[in-house]
């Protein structure tokens, strides 16, 4: 009942910057914890950063002070925007979402279908 779904991947070349949008939908009742996260060719999926419902953010050591992590908690809508882009971002990004979906105290995690960036040389 809770759809995540990212958009705004592509092609860009090496400096160049993206931006990624992650829109939450179905029966949501409350949005926690987002993030990114990213898995690049014969690497496991990584953390790329998160976001609290106040605003709080983390990010992975390779993309600090490149890649910002914000979100629009009335359009329920995560962004990621990814400036000076090398080519290790080239991976296929994930969007995640803490959610209560039933109105309990219960959460549940969920997962886009991910994006593709690729970064050329």
């Amino acid at each position: 009942q809770v759809q995540l779904v990212e958009s705004g991947g592509g092609l860009v070349q090496y400096g160049g910057s993206l931006r990624l949008s992650c829109a939450a939908s179905g029966t949501i009742f409350r949005l926690y914890t987002m993030g990114w996260y990213r898995q690049a060719p014969g690497k496991q999926r990584e953390l790329v950063a998160t976001i609290t419902s106040g605003g709080t953010t983390n990010y992975a050591a390779s993309v600090e002070g490149r890649f910002t992590i914000s979100r629009d908690n009335a359009k329920r809508l995560l962004y990621l925007q990814m400036n000076d882009l090398k080519l290790e971002d080239t991976a296929v990004y994930y969007c995640n979402a803490d959610v209560d979906s039933s109105g309990t105290y219960l959460k549940r995690n969920y997962w886009g279908q991910g994006t593709q960036v690729t970064v050329s040389s």
